[in-house]
């Protein structure tokens, strides 16, 4: 397993590179946009790779998406990769005004037609006829040429993570995502999907993320930041499945309660020392040393990233513990 870490900014960039980060990532947000950050990334980093993880995919056309990747690559050839995730229909709805039904089949045409962009040759017209995209584009200039750049899918529940290695070619598992859901329900349905491709495929590419909050002076406070960000990830009704696969409808009913009342204190409080155990990696160094031990083999096979909390977490702090989180680097490459 290769360690990496949401983008720090450049002031941190290179003191990871140098201590083993093998990739960073960018997600994007109203205050921070995929695309732009990812040319800071190309600038500042000379071999890790670098992608979104993920960016909105219907928030822009796939010409856009592959666009953007196409001029990346100018900069940071053979590091890129392309994560994409379909984000909340209410959010496709109500902030980009797009459509958003049926996300798994329309996610699945949008990775196809991206694709198309990224492997059209010169002098050969970019064509799609599908269900939701229809594209005829004659580009006369010089300027494509055939890149393979891995494209990822967020993935979480079963649709999402057979479509992820169907058509695309891996997926980015979520920060709540523990040994038995890899292995249970994700994994087995990755590879349901990769016998389906209409092509071959090699082994899928896993991605993921770790809720990481390190602090030796104030571990009561990382783990209290830990229980914060799992409990806002458990409001989401989309994630019930997995719930219920772990057996964990009380403590989420509980947190779901307090959310709805403004109780982040309660929400924090709902979520269980199993759970914990079971999700993040959190306290000091030492501890989170041995729930990596401990949990050797719970995570994505390729690129896991050490993501500090960022509910109710500001930037000084989430900086600590990307700061902290280096000196697990040894421990996991």
């Amino acid at each position: 397993m290769r360690f990496g870490m949401p983008w720090p900014g450049a002031g941190q960039a290179r003191e990871a590179e140098q201590a083993g980060v093998t990739a960073f990532c960018t997600g994007e947000f109203v205050d921070h946009e995929a695309y732009t950050t990812m040319a800071e990334m190309a600038a500042h980093t000379e071999s890790a790779q670098i992608g979104p993880a993920i960016a909105y995919a219907f928030a822009r056309t796939p010409y856009a998406h592959a666009a953007a990747m196409r001029q990346l690559h100018r900069t940071a050839p053979d590091r890129l990769f392309l994560g994409l995730g379909s984000g909340a229909y209410t959010i496709n709805r109500d902030w980009f005004g797009v459509p958003a039904d049926r996300p798994v089949e329309r996610i699945a045409e949008a990775v196809e037609v991206t694709r198309a962009w990224l492997h059209a040759e010169n002098g050969q017209p970019v064509q799609y006829s599908g269900e939701f995209y229809s594209i005829d584009a004659d580009v006369r200039a010089p300027v494509l040429g055939r890149l393979e750049i891995p494209v990822l899918l967020a993935a979480f529940n079963k649709r999402m993570a057979r479509t992820a290695t169907r058509v695309g070619d891996g997926l980015i598992g979520h920060g709540l995502f523990t040994r038995t859901w890899w292995d249970d329900v994700v994994r087995p349905a990755a590879e349901k999907g990769l016998a389906e491709r209409a092509v071959g495929g090699t082994r899928p590419v896993e991605q993921g993320w770790i809720i990481t909050a390190i602090d030796d002076a104030a571990p009561e406070r990382a783990i209290l930041d830990a229980k914060r960000m799992i409990a806002f990830y458990l409001t989401v009704k989309t994630y019930d499945p997995y719930v219920r696969h772990h057996g964990w409808e009380a403590p989420v009913e509980q947190l779901r309660a307090a959310f709805k009342v403004g109780d982040t204190d309660g929400m924090a409080a709902a979520v269980t020392d199993e759970m914990v155990t079971e999700i993040a990696v959190c306290g000091t160094t030492a501890e989170a040393r041995e729930t990596l031990k401990r949990r050797a083999g719970s995570f994505a096979r390729d690129v896991s990233y050490f993501a500090p909390p960022s509910f109710l977490v500001g930037r000084k702090r989430r900086a600590a513990y990307t700061e902290a989180s280096l000196g697990l680097i040894p421990d996991v490459t």
